[in-house]
């Protein structure tokens, strides 16, 4: 990143998910912009019969313009996970991967113990807590192994979630379809559940699953204690707790709790390194050790053992050592660029919006506004060519029509931005808007 707020984009979840606010509850492209689908691609654009050749840097495609908007940007607010040339990512992990390990070692050949993921692992165990950790090549195999491993051992295949969770939204349905699993809903609302409606489930079930934060609901959190109490009431019902916590990194300063604390309250634990961490790709399951010794076992099964894996084993080594100590920084600016947005938008009259939540929990959050997606994408578009300033990424139209929603993510790109700065991008963002109506 430069001092001018950098072009280097952080790999953090930039596409949108359903909230409350409007639109609950409707399918969203996942944390890379993939609807479930696969209609939309890493920038967010139409993918459907494109050819292998279309939408490269420089190209005539739409996504073509948008990613050398982003690319062109010398100030970034919303950062997300495209942006960079494969050659300019390949050189960022060649300088900044040695601060993390030793690039002099050996690759790993089926993620041998001994080398880069097996550093991996180990380092994300001891960043957790738990007794063990292993690497998946993807949170939707992890997760998916999680719940089988799990259903084995508890001997229920009946699995208690959200509505609104990744694997319900985001998964293809791969527990049902896959593991041959059930889930029963405590709750359809945009929180996660409480420990009254854990209890008042109707049925059995083996394992209760909190994704933590609730992404499509606007990266929403509980409080410690009703946390605690969720976690107690599945206890209380014989049942295990996993966590979907692709983004759990950054949950500590809404907690007020270190990791290893947080991670404790469940028996499993998921883990993303490209989401909050800026990792290529890849995820862990933590646990104890016989049950991660189990996973392993799963991930061969599902095909996950891959040949060699280490450049994601670096990045997210790199993220560890990088980006990890720097989240709760994260957030707590998040705090300032979502008062910022919503003081402008107030003073620019624009007649209904929400910045959701008002105080983020974590370092990203939802903005809502009433027009269609194509009009705001094609402001923010215009202001990136034009003024070199990216504020927001892609927006989508999550709830009635008329109203669009993006997904903010404050990292180090925004990390220069006052709240002033935030205003006058708004109104001049604002202004493009108003232009086209």
């Amino acid at each position: 990143m430069d001092e001018s707020g950098g072009t280097r984009q952080q790999g953090h979840g930039g596409g949108a998910g359903a909230g409350s606010g409007g639109g609950a509850g409707i399918r969203q492209p996942d944390a890379h912009g993939a609807e479930v689908d696969g209609r939309v691609d890493g920038a967010g654009t139409g993918v459907a019969g494109r050819s292998g050749t279309a939408g490269r840097s420089g190209g005539s495609t739409e996504r073509g313009r948008l990613l050398a908007a982003w690319h062109g940007s010398e100030r970034v607010l919303a950062d997300g996970p495209t942006g960079e040339t494969v050659r300019e990512r390949l050189s960022r992990l060649v300088a900044e991967a040695p601060a993390a390990y030793d690039l002099d070692d050996w690759t790993d050949v089926y993620g041998n113990d001994d080398g880069v993921v097996g550093e991996l692992e180990r380092r994300t165990a001891e960043a957790l807590g738990t007794e063990d950790a292993a690497f998946f090549p993807t949170g939707t195999m992890a997760q998916q192994v999680a719940l089988r491993c799990w259903a084995g051992r508890t001997g229920s295949t009946t699995v208690a979630g959200h509505s609104m969770s990744h694997m319900e939204v985001h998964e293809r349905d791969a527990y049902a379809v896959v593991g041959g699993l059930r889930m029963v809903h405590p709750t359809s609302e945009p929180r996660l559940p409480t420990a009254a409606e854990v209890y008042d489930l109707q049925e059995p079930f083996g394992t209760l699953a909190l994704e933590l934060p609730l992404r499509d609901a606007g990266f929403v959190l509980p409080e410690w204690a009703e946390l605690t109490g969720v976690v107690q009431a599945a206890r209380d019902r014989d049942a295990v707790v996993h966590f979907d916590g692709a983004r759990l990194w950054e949950c500590t300063a809404h907690f007020g709790r270190a990791l290893p604390e947080i991670a404790a309250q469940a028996d499993s634990v998921y883990v993303s390194y490209y989401k909050s961490l800026d990792g290529i790709s890849g995820a862990a399951l933590a646990g104890s050790e016989d049950f991660v010794e189990e996973a392993r076992a799963w991930r061969h099964r599902y095909g996950g053992q891959l040949f060699q894996q280490w450049p994601a084993a670096l990045a997210a080594l790199a993220g560890l050592e990088r980006e990890l100590p720097r989240l709760p920084e994260y957030v707590a600016h998040a705090k300032v660029v979502a008062g910022a947005l919503r003081d402008g938008l107030g003073e620019a009259g624009v007649p209904w919006f929400r910045v959701y939540p008002e105080v983020p929990h974590t370092h990203q959050f939802q903005i809502w506004l009433p027009h269609p997606a194509g009009i705001l994408n094609e402001a923010g578009l215009r202001q990136a060519e034009e003024t070199r300033t990216t504020l927001f990424r892609k927006w989508f139209e999550a709830g009635p029509p008329g109203v669009a929603m993006t997904e903010v993510t404050v990292a180090s790109s925004a990390a220069h931005w006052t709240a002033q700065d935030v205003r006058t991008a708004l109104s001049d963002f604002l202004l493009r808007v108003g232009g086209q109506r």
